[in-house]
C-alpha cells in the first residue's frame, strides 16, 4: 500500500468541515480589521528564504532544482514571499498596506503532535509604518483570531528583540554571532547558551544577567528594567491593548523569535494545555523590502498556527459540530429515481443540504443509512405519494412523519 509522506497528514470530511469553519471565521476577523486577502506562490526562488530567515528554518528548507536548473524551495513560512509580492507589485499603493493570508508551508523536521512537514498558517502583515499603533493593532487582531478558535487559556507574551539583542553585545559577543546566541535563548536552551557563550569570552556574571533578562515576566510594572524610548514605546503598547480590550497579555523580555527579520517589538501567544509546544501563535515588527529590492518599509506581522490552535481548543474540551445532511431523499423504487432526482434538484436550489439515495438499497436498509449520516429529515417519494403530488416528510428526530404537498415541502423544511 502506498502510504502518505511522513509529517504529511490526510484531512476526512468531518475534519475538513471543521478546519473550513475555523478557517472561515478567522478571515471574518481579518475582514473586520480591515485587512484583504492575499495568495502567493507555494515554492519560490530559494533566495528569497536564505536571505534572513535565519539557520534553524534553513537547515530545514525543502529545496530543489527544477528543469530549468533554477534553486527552488517550498515555503517555510509566509511573510517573506507576501513582503516578496509587496515590492514586486504593491509597493507604490497608499500606506499602510493591510493583507492577510492562508496556506501550506513545508519545513524539514521531526514530526511530533502539533508538529508536521507540511503545516498550515493563517497570517497578516500591516506594511508601511512604525509606531506603536500599527504593533497593537496587529497583536489586537492576533487575540481576536484566538478567540474565535474558543480558547480560554493562553496568555499573550510581549517583548521587544532589540533589547535582548543589545544586551548580548554589550556582553561581548561579536554581532556577527548574535543570531546564534538568540536562536539558543529563543529554545530556552540555556546550557547549549552558556557553553557558546563562554567560547565567545563573556563572563559568568554577563551570562547570569543575560539569563536573569530573558526570565523577566510581569505587567507593565516589569519595564522599569528597560530604560528609555523602547521602554516607553512598550508602555505605549500594552496601554493601546488595554484600551481595545485585549486581556491575558504580559510583558516578557525573553520572547525572542527564531526568524532573524525581526528588528522591533516581538510576541507569542501560548497555550498552556499544550504542553511543551505550547506556542499557537506569533510575530513581531521586522524590515524585509529592501532585501528583495525594494526601500527598506517597516511592518508588524504574525502567523497563526492554525493546527497547533484547533489541538489547543479540543485540549481544552471545545467541539466544532460538523454540518450533517439536511435531507435525504429516497425513492421507494427505481420507477421513483426520476420524481425524487427532481425533488433534491428543488431542495439544493433552495440551498438546502441534500443527498438522495443512488445505490438501490430498500427502504428499511436506506432509512438505516440516513441514520448513520445524520440526515434530519427523510423525503420518501413512493407512487401512492407522487399520484397527489406529494412526498412523505419523516423526521429523524421525533420520529414523526406526514404527507407533504410537494409545492410546500422547501417552506416545511425551513
Amino acid at each position: 500500500m502506498v502510504q502518505r509522506p511522513r509529517g504529511t497528514r490526510d484531512f476526512l470530511p468531518d475534519e475538513m468541515e471543521k478546519r473550513r469553519h475555523y478557517e472561515a471565521a478567522l478571515r471574518r476577523v481579518a475582514k473586520t480589521f480591515g485587512f484583504r486577502e492575499v495568495a502567493t506562490p507555494i515554492f519560490e526562488e530559494s533566495e528569497l528564504f536564505t536571505l534572513k530567515s535565519g539557520p534553524n528554518v534553513l537547515d530545514e528548507l525543502y529545496v530543489f532544482k527544477d528543469k530549468g536548473n533554477r534553486e527552488i524551495a517550498l515555503r517555510p513560512e509566509m511573510t517573506a514571499p507576501t513582503i516578496r509580492m509587496f515590492v514586486n507589485e504593491m509597493s507604490n499603493n497608499p500606506k499602510p498596506i493591510k493583507v492577510f493570508y492562508f496556506g501550506q508551508c513545508f519545513r524539514y523536521e521531526r514530526p511530533q503532535s502539533g508538529r508536521y512537514r507540511e503545516f498550515f498558517q493563517f497570517g497578516a502583515e500591516l506594511i508601511g509604518n512604525f509606531d506603536a499603533e500599527s504593533d497593537a493593532e496587529i497583536i489586537a487582531m492576533a487575540s481576536s483570531m484566538i478567540k474565535v478558535f474558543g480558547l480560554k487559556n493562553y496568555i499573550i507574551k510581549i517583548g521587544h528583540i532589540g533589547i535582548l539583542k543589545q544586551k548580548v553585545i554589550s556582553a561581548g559577543v561579536p554581532e556577527k554571532c548574535v543570531v546564534g546566541v538568540l536562536q539558543k535563548l529563543d529554545k530556552k536552551l540555556y546550557d547549549e547558551a552558556r557553553l557558546l557563550l563562554l567560547e565567545m569570552g563573556v563572563s559568568e556574571e554577563n551570562i547570569r544577567g543575560i539569563f536573569e533578562f530573558t526570565e523577566t515576566v510581569g505587567g507593565v510594572d516589569v519595564l522599569s528594567r528597560v530604560p528609555g524610548e523602547t521602554g516607553d514605546y512598550l508602555r505605549r503598547v500594552f496601554d493601546l491593548l488595554l484600551a481595545m480590550g485585549v486581556g491575558n497579555v504580559v510583558i516578557d523580555l525573553g520572547v525572542v523569535r527564531g526568524l532573524d527579520y525581526y528588528t522591533g517589538i516581538v510576541f507569542e501567544v501560548e497555550a498552556p494545555t499544550l504542553g511543551a509546544e505550547k506556542q499557537i501563535c506569533g510575530g513581531g515588527a521586522y524590515s524585509l523590502s529592501e532585501l528583495f529590492g525594494g526601500e527598506r518599509v517597516f511592518s508588524t506581522g504574525f502567523a497563526v498556527g492554525f493546527d497547533r490552535a484547533i489541538i489547543a481548543a479540543e485540549k481544552e474540551g471545545l467541539v466544532c459540530e460538523s454540518e450533517s445532511i439536511k435531507v435525504y431523499v429516497l425513492p421507494t423504487s427505481k420507477d421513483m429515481q426520476i420524481y425524487a432526482s427532481r425533488v433534491v434538484a428543488n431542495l439544493r436550489a433552495a440551498d438546502i443540504v441534500s443527498d438522495i439515495e443512488i445505490m438501490g438499497r430498500r427502504v428499511s436498509k436506506a432509512m438505516k443509512y440516513a441514520s448513520a449520516i445524520g440526515a434530519e429529515y427523510v423525503v420518501i417519494v413512493g407512487a401512492q405519494e407522487i399520484q397527489q403530488d406529494s412526498v412523505m416528510l419523516r423526521n429523524m428526530v421525533s420520529g414523526e412523519q406526514k404527507l407533504v404537498k410537494i409545492s410546500n415541502l422547501i417552506e416545511e423544511i425551513q
